[in-house]
């Protein structure tokens, strides 16, 4: 048995289907860790993660595994490490998530998922089947423990595999971001299951975007007396070796590099453009086009694209009214002008007026309302779908959590897209990194330095410009108000009278629960973006559209 052992972690993207491509990705970094022992890649690897239904279909099962079996024989043709592959196997019949030891040209240990999550974005009991409790493989005549992401939030199976002699954990995952879950990770599970068993633990998580989950790498290692030996970056690939070496208290890790890790409006703002970038590329979108209002949230939408795609993919476009102002024009020319990307400008007002000549007869003895709002914003939906049609960019919609709460948006106008990496970011957030983003520039960005959304986009009071001297408090709270409300009401599931004691107006709040419910059909029928919160619209939260409870 040896006393010291390197075991490479390597923090990659995936592409859910590609398993060719997945495979290729790991025995090129085999290839460049051919001094180590074993080289581990984070969950379900070789299929991609989450695979939802997809991994229900028998052909993409017969290419998983015989894609694992060549893997497993590379190791025996080629100098380099063992591989812990995590795939999907079949059993009896029933498919389950695991992870299999390729060693020696063969497949060596397999061992399998034993808590599946039902809870939040995950419903892996819908297509996997629970294995039973594992036990420890050993390798080199060391006893390793293999828990399998949820594996390690619950403490059985880290205790039962301490019990059967395990003397270190390795642990694949596809854990999604959601903001401050990076210390959740380390504080309130790694450490916990260190705690437990004073074992050390490896975490080994995927990075990159999958629709509305981004995955923020952030893998680290903790030694069994609870202390950090190493951090691994967050929203970049990467591959690290860690020297492990055999105590009289037992296995332990070599203090490595402790890579600092994104914070506040820094990590939210890395996982809206890995997210959006992901998600383009990944569906061969030759870029994204965008209406650019001059308002803070199509301003953020295109800086973020811009930090996502380069300025030469993103093309944004100015649709005027007669309500829009000149200083909206002023700040969406120069936002557009910090960015360095495509700006046109197509005025809208001949097809409204194309539009009340069509409708006058049928219209006619009524009074102008909330219809012939809607009416502008669908034509800028059509007028951007028909640019995205012909020349092939994705549109982006470019709604914040806080109007999509409340509805406050228009089905088949500014909704129109095919996704938003604001919507599951609140008003008052997206004023947080805004600002933030005027002053930094993220590593993984690929856009330039420098106010790129100018101050008067920032300071000016939100307006959707659709009738005159329009204001969001026209018809909404403040911010300051309603965000509070509605994350008691969406993140924490509060009454009315929860948050009346809170401190809120009774009034506001059951208005404000009431147009909740009423935009859920809005909702549903909005496109996919990036999960930020606990509690994002779509995966999480899964309300019925018709039902008529109210807290009040």
């Amino acid at each position: 048995m040896p006393d010291t052992l390197k075991i490479t972690l390597c923090q990659l993207n995936q592409t859910v289907g590609d398993i060719p491509g997945n495979a290729a990705k790991m025995l090129a970094a085999r290839g460049r860790a051919k001094d180590s022992d074993l080289i581990v890649f984070p969950e379900l690897h070789l299929i991609g993660y989450p695979p939802e239904d997809l991994v229900l279909k028998p052909a993409l099962i017969e290419r998983a595994v015989a894609e694992l079996d060549n893997l497993a024989k590379e190791t025996g043709r080629t100098q380099g490490p063992a591989m812990l592959v995590g795939s999907v196997f079949v059993l009896d019949g029933e498919l389950h998530n695991g992870v299999a030891l390729l060693e020696k040209g063969k497949v060596a240990a397999v061992r399998l998922k034993h808590e599946l999550p039902n809870y939040g974005v995950f419903d892996e009991p819908r297509v996997f089947q629970p294995g039973p409790l594992p036990e420890p493989i050993v390798f080199k005549g060391v006893m390793i423990g293999l828990p399998i992401c949820e594996d390690i939030w619950l403490p059985e199976v880290c205790r039962h595999l301490a019990n059967f002699g395990a003397e270190l954990f390795i642990s694949i995952n596809g854990s999604p971001y959601e903001i401050n879950k990076d210390a959740l990770r380390i504080e309130g599970v790694a450490k916990r299951r260190a705690a437990d068993t004073g074992l050390p633990l490896a975490f080994l998580n995927r990075v990159g975007g999958q629709d509305e989950l981004v995955f923020d790498g952030a893998s680290f290692v903790v030694n069994g007396d609870g202390s950090l030996a190493v951090q691994m970056k967050d929203w970049e690939e990467q591959e690290v070796t860690t020297k492990w070496t055999k105590t009289a208290q037992g296995w332990r890790c070599d203090r490595g590099d402790i890579a600092p890790l994104a914070e506040g409006p820094e990590e939210i703002w890395c996982a809206m453009v890995m997210g959006l970038r992901d998600y383009v590329d990944r569906n061969h979108f030759p870029g994204v086009v965008l209406g650019l209002s001059g308002g803070i949230d199509s301003a953020a939408c295109a800086a973020i694209a811009v930090d996502a795609l380069g300025a030469d993919r993103v093309w944004c476009v100015m649709l005027p009214s007669r309500f829009t102002s000149q200083e909206s024009l002023d700040d969406a020319l120069a936002c557009a002008k910090a960015l360095g990307c495509r700006y046109s400008t197509i005025p809208i007002q001949p097809a409204v007026e194309g539009f009340d000549k069509m409708l006058e007869d049928d219209f006619a003895d009524t009074k102008v309302d909330i219809t012939e709002e809607n009416l502008q914003s669908r034509i800028r939906g059509v007028t951007l779908m028909a640019l995205s049609n012909k020349f092939g960019p994705m549109l982006m919609t470019t709604g914040n959590k806080s109007e999509m709460s409340v509805g406050y948006a228009t089905i088949y106008g500014d909704m129109a897209g095919g996704y938003n990496p604001l919507k599951d970011a609140y008003k008052l957030t997206v004023f947080d990194v805004c600002r933030w983003r005027n002053e930094n520039v993220p590593r993984i960005a690929m856009g330039p330095s420098g106010k790129v959304i100018p101050d008067n986009i920032i300071a000016k009071p939100p307006s959707a410009e659709l009738r005159p001297d329009q204001k969001d408090s026209d018809s909404l709270p403040p911010y300051e108000v309603l965000d509070p409300i509605l994350m008691g009401l969406i993140e924490h599931e509060k009454s009315v009278d929860q948050l009346v004691t809170d401190g809120f107006e009774r009034e506001t709040v059951v208005r404000i629960e009431r147009l909740l419910h009423l935009a859920e059909y809005k909702r549903r029928q909005a496109p996919p973006g990036v999960k930020l919160t606990s509690r994002n619209f779509g995966r999480d939260r899964r309300y019925p559209i018709t039902h008529s409870f109210r807290s009040a």
